[in-house]
């Protein structure tokens, strides 16, 4: 709401972890939804469109990476499209115009620190 008008933000995902190796039914439905959401999305041509854990959804099988690279094949000018996530499949990473990887050296997690709002969500 903060960021009103010039961003919005729309979150499909549950609140809470899911389990990556068995995710739940309803993890699913709630990405379908979420990338169905971004494909009408861009038809607004918006300048940006982040698709926050993206990768990560496309590679335990919450999405399919047909339907990721379809939605990348109709982005209009001028919009840019931000893809985030661990585990990017080397089809995403090849049709990117910019790869950048971040990988963790040190993390409050494993001192024992809960997932801070604002931060890790």
């Amino acid at each position: 709401k903060r960021l009103a008008p010039q961003y919005e933000i729309h979150q499909f995902g549950r609140k809470e972890f899911i389990d990556l190796n068995r995710p739940d039914p309803v993890d699913y439905v709630l990405a379908r939804r979420a990338l169905e959401f971004a494909k009408k999305a861009i038809r607004r041509r918006p300048r940006l469109l982040i698709l926050d854990e993206i990768n990560l959804a496309v590679s335990v099988g919450l999405v399919r990476l047909e339907d990721v690279l379809e939605l990348l094949n109709n982005v209009p000018e001028p919009t840019t499209v931000v893809l985030t996530g661990r585990n990017a499949p080397k089809e995403l990473i090849e049709r990117a115009d910019l790869v950048t990887e971040m990988r963790e050296i040190k993390h409050p997690w494993k001192r024992g620190v809960q997932a801070r709002r604002g931060i890790e969500y």
